[in-house]
């Protein structure tokens, strides 16, 4: 399976060169040995998730590491009476510390220590770990297993199954593995146009998140491709299908922040990671409104565009349009594709626009209203697909858009210009408008 998600001991003995020629390199029998020390006291420390590792450091004799409950971290950034600025300066700290690698030099680990007011915990090992790259990857494997990671960018999916809860179990059991089918597919498809997207995903009941465990230069990118694949897949499946038995989806693209645990399952974590955070929050609000077959991508920023040689670093934050925009460049090597049986001719994706006063397109903007009265921004992906001659257009086209909110009349902007007062009816329609407004999920054009 292309996402499983084993992080233990097992697996660390090859590197990434196996697949291309080079001999493998492999981890020694007295390293395994200490990793598998370390492992057996992390989890004894661990207690069933009662504490968690935030960093940790080399010892001559074995390892440092910082263990804390798992309710310390919240304890830590909460704010008291008047200490909102030093909560947001705690988290702050604490999202750094258990972002990116865990490793620390043994000064910095005491400073740690120091500022949480914890003294690490010493893990004696039979030798001293080495250098070895492979050896420092899987201790940092180890060590987000029992802890808690922080991702400050990274993309991730929301694919969303229609009006699934009314369906029968059957249909319902019938759909999740179309679609688990269809994410295979994609992964399978990218692989063979030589890219390899280490995809996790995690179930919402009627869908997955899926992300790229993979940071490095075209990883958005990446998963952006994987998005247009499934999407096709889906879609092919679903025209040659017969009943209920393949979905009808809605589907999300957003870059943002978010956690990552391991939830405990018996005695030890799971092997499958959770993510929780900005972004999947954003991702839930935006389809919640979204109609079927609708790609939404919101409205993000992110510093890399492009993959391989040709990677882009802006100087500047690249904002949503830009990014699609450079996508759709590169979505040439797609071409070729075997999509149910038929090669693809032609792939080309672009934001859904409008006509701007001055004569200029810009891409249309939406602004999702939340039951909560919070709003966030998205835009209208569109799809079109030639495959052997055939034309597939994937996504919602304008027709089938929202257009602008309602403005007031032209009769009451006159009244209030003129500075009428209004009648008592007119303040209570305009308070039930107001709390209508509130309380009632929308989406309108920008």
């Amino acid at each position: 399976m292309p996402d499983s998600n084993n992080t233990g001991v097992r697996g660390t003995g090859v590197s990434a060169n196996a697949g291309n020629g080079e001999a493998p390199e492999a981890i020694s029998i007295v390293q395994r040995g200490n990793l598998k020390t370390l492992e057996k006291t992390l989890r004894k420390q661990w207690r069933m998730g009662q504490n968690i590792v935030l960093c940790w450091s080399a010892d001559e004799r074995g390892l440092l590491v910082i263990f804390v409950p798992h309710y310390f971290l919240g304890n830590y950034c909460a704010a008291g009476d008047g200490q909102a600025e030093q909560s947001n300066d705690n988290e702050a700290f604490i999202r750094d510390l258990i972002s990116g690698q865990r490793r620390k030099s043994r000064d910095e680990l005491f400073a740690v220590g120091e500022r949480l007011d914890v003294s690490p915990t010493f893990i004696k090992l039979n030798t001293a770990l080495t250098e070895d790259h492979l050896v420092l990857d899987a201790v940092e494997q180890l060590i987000k297993r029992y802890g808690l990671s922080y991702v400050q960018s990274r993309a991730v999916l929301l694919f969303d199954i229609v009006d699934f809860s009314l369906y029968t179990p059957f249909e319902q059991a019938s759909q999740l593995n179309s679609l688990s089918y269809s994410l295979n597919s994609a992964y399978n498809k990218l692989l063979a146009q030589g890219i390899e997207i280490n995809f996790a995903r995690t179930t919402t009941g009627d869908g997955y998140y899926i992300w790229n465990r993979d940071l490095g230069s075209g990883a958005n990118q990446d998963l952006f491709y994987f998005m247009l694949l499934v999407v096709a897949d889906n879609t092919v499946a679903r025209a040659a299908s017969r009943g209920n038995t393949v979905p009808v989806v809605r589907t999300g693209y957003h870059i943002g922040g978010h956690y990552e645990l391991y939830q405990a399952e018996g005695v030890n974590p799971s092997l499958f990671s959770y993510i929780v955070g900005d972004v999947t929050i954003e991702l839930a609000r935006m389809l919640d409104l979204a109609q079927a077959h609708q790609i939404l991508i919101g409205d993000f920023e992110c510093e890399q565009v492009g993959r391989g040689p040709s990677d882009i670093r802006s100087i500047t934050p690249v904002t949503a349009p830009v990014f699609v925009n450079a996508c759709n460049r590169d979505l040439p090597t797609m071409h070729g594709t075997q999509l149910s049986g038929k090669t693809i001719d032609t792939m080309s994706c672009h934001l859904t626009e409008h006509v701007e006063h001055d004569g200029r397109t810009a891409p249309r903007r939406f602004r999702i209203v939340d039951k909560h009265g919070l709003s966030r921004h998205a835009y209208n992906l569109q799809i079109e697909i030639s495959l052997e001659g055939q034309s597939l257009s994937l996504g919602l086209d304008e027709t089938r858009l929202p257009g602008p909110a309602p403005r007031q009349s032209e009769a009451a902007a006159t009244a209030h210009k003129s500075g009428e007062v209004p009648s008592a009816e007119e303040l209570f329609d305009d308070l039930a408008s107001m709390l209508k407004k509130r309380s009632a999920k929308t989406i309108t054009q920008d």
